[in-house]
């Protein structure tokens, strides 16, 4: 936020800002340090974290002066990219989890016992997958 409200001092425009922001920002609001992606942990992160992300992209966007993506609709649309990936190539050890039902419409769902299982990539990416 330091840098933002710096570069806005700078008189930029908000188009430069948000590039600013998309290229440095939510690459570290989405991803660790260990290049854990948020696909991988936003599924199973509870309400309180969540809604602490989303205060950050809120503060930037009154910085900016326009509307940034929420942190959810980032976790949307990246798993929906990262699932697509792994049911185009069938080398992918996950590929078998996205097996289709008789219809062809939906994915069968991912049997699961435990909550963390069941919040974890594979179960969320094919219950997003199937709310299109």
């Amino acid at each position: 936020m330091f840098f933002l409200r710096q570069l806005r001092k700078l008189k930029l425009p908000p188009r430069m800002l948000a590039q600013f922001y998309t290229a440095i920002m939510e690459s570290i609001l989405t991803s660790s340090i260990l290049t854990s992606s948020i696909t991988v942990w936003f599924a199973g992160a509870i309400v309180r974290d969540r809604l602490r992300l989303q205060r950050v992209v809120r503060a930037a966007e009154k910085v900016i002066g326009c509307r940034l993506p929420s942190i959810q609709d980032l976790y949307i649309s990246r798993t929906r990219r990262r699932a697509g990936r792994i049911t185009a190539d069938p080398s992918h050890p996950g590929h078998g989890l996205f097996s289709p039902l008789p219809s062809g419409r939906r994915l069968r769902s991912i049997r699961t016992k435990t909550s963390r299982y069941m919040n974890s990539f594979f179960p969320s990416a094919i219950r997003l997958l199937n709310t299109k």
